[in-house]
């Protein structure tokens, strides 16, 4: 066997960098789809938002893997829908069984890094003294982080955060608390010649809202709810601002992989009142635009979120309409960073995005299935099929009411949310062979989903304890 001169040497050390690019996966909680400048927000300006949209790939078309919060982030770790990996609801714990992407990278010789919002740790709430304890079984060091700045779930200005499991109070706006972490983290890595995977998931636009004055001025004439909303946003924007010149600075920026999405889709205009009496004021301008429904809706408006791909002298700067998901994450990422394909799940639902980064398919090769809480959704390049039960009637003078709820039936809709986005006209009737195809699709998907929530996918053939107890 030839022996290696310091040439080849070099040549290879070359090659294994450029084929090992950091990645940064950032999202939002709770932005609408329409909540950006490039949309033309009536009112918000996001010009880093909009910079990374004209610098990248901006996914007119991309998709929350669920319409709400935990259930979509299971997603991005796995590739999995929610249901196949344990998280059924909001603040559901995953299935420590799962194959994650943060051990997929960490596999790969990446360093790896969770900031902000868990949410996938069976905790409704925060622990007063600790966000998020060593003794958590479900915390992010168990899932394949190296290190982790985070919380269970929503934190503010001046955010109690947990570092590895020590509560930290740190100064500052939180979205850019988070930042400046993960640069701290990624120059780090860059010292040490190792490529990192960082997740970045904010706490930021959700309840409860709270934001500095000056990013609240511009939204002086809006309600106090939507002004207040509106400014975390503002700084959530600059904070994209403050990462990529980090990134610039650091001398990474073209070999860095930045993703930018929304966990699930905007809040509703309309004043909703729980049945424990919580007050939650909508919030105007539309955060989903000409968009049907908000967060927890199956229609496009609690679905269908912003999705940017920036990754300068790698992927050309272009619009795609092609129907994507945070459940393609994963795949995609195996292309990008040559992970180990064996290290997704080998049932999984998403589809690699590489050929996007260059032109526009033609279609989609895997319809998207969206399963939460009993209510279904299958995606089929122009057409969706949702089995659903609309939220919005269940409204009794702007207070939410259960019993309303519980007494809906289950419909099956139609919808070309194409030439419709705002589905408006159910195709049920109009299009009978288009119906019945798809539901057989989403039957026939279904009973791959029961089947993993039995553990067939696992090792095991069962899905083991989780190690600790339900929520209360």
């Amino acid at each position: 066997m030839p022996r290696l001169t310091i040439g080849m040497i070099a040549c290879l050390i070359s090659v294994h960098a450029l084929a090992s690019p950091n990645v940064i996966l950032v999202m939002a909680d709770d932005m609408g789809w329409a909540q950006t400048g490039y949309y033309d927000h009536p009112v918000l300006e996001t010009p880093n938002l909009d910079a990374m949209a004209e610098n990248g790939l901006r996914m007119d078309r991309f998709y929350s893997g669920a319409p709400e919060c935990s259930t979509t982030r299971a997603t991005v770790l796995t590739g999995r829908t929610n249901d196949r990996t344990g998280v059924f609801t909001v603040g559901s714990a995953i299935n420590k069984q799962e194959k994650t992407l943060s051990v997929a990278f960490r596999n790969a010789g990446y360093t790896t890094a969770h900031f902000g919002k868990w949410h996938l740790n069976a905790m409704a709430s925060p622990d007063a003294d600790n966000p998020m304890p060593l003794s958590d079984p479900h915390n992010p060091g168990e899932l394949g982080f190296d290190y982790w700045l985070s919380a269970t779930n929503q934190f503010n200005l001046n955010p109690l955060l947990s570092r590895n499991g020590t509560p930290e109070r740190i100064d500052g706006e939180s979205s850019e608390v988070l930042v400046d972490e993960a640069l701290q983290f990624i120059e780090r890595a860059h010292k040490q010649d190792k490529p990192a995977f960082v997740m970045i998931w904010y706490a930021s636009p959700h309840r409860p809202f709270e934001a500095q004055d000056e990013d609240m001025e511009a939204f002086a004439d809006l309600s106090e709810a939507s002004r207040v909303h509106h400014g975390e946003i503002v700084a959530m924007d600059r904070s994209i601002g403050n990462l990529r010149r980090g990134l610039r600075d650091l001398g990474i920026a073209d070999n860095t992989l930045v993703w930018f999405c929304s966990d699930n889709g905007g809040l509703p205009t309309f004043t909703v009142t729980s049945a424990a009496g919580n007050v939650y004021p909508g919030i105007n301008p539309d955060s989903t635009g000409h968009l049907r429904g908000s967060k927890h809706a199956f229609h496009e408006g609690g679905i269908r979120v912003p999705g940017l791909i920036e990754w300068p002298g790698h992927l050309k700067p272009r619009t795609s309409n092609f129907p994507a998901s945070t459940l393609d994450m994963f795949p995609t990422l195996i292309e990008v960073a040559s992970l180990d394909p064996d290290d997704i799940n080998a049932v999984h639902d998403g589809v690699s995005l590489m050929p996007v980064f260059t032109s526009e398919p033609a279609g989609r090769s895997r319809p998207l299935g969206f399963r939460v809480g009993g209510q279904y959704g299958w995606l089929d390049n122009d057409y969706k099929l949702i089995f659903y039960r609309d939220y919005t009637k269940a409204m009794v003078d702007g207070v939410w009411d259960a019993e309303a709820f519980a007494s809906l039936s289950q419909e099956y809709e139609l919808f070309n949310v194409v030439e419709d986005p705002s589905e408006q006209d159910n195709l049920m009737e109009k299009e009978p062979e288009i119906a019945a195809r798809m539901k057989a699709e989403l039957d026939a998907w279904n009973a791959s989903v029961d089947r993993s929530v039995e553990g067939a996918d696992y090792a095991e053939g069962r899905v083991l304890p989780s190690g600790r107890e339900e929520p209360e």
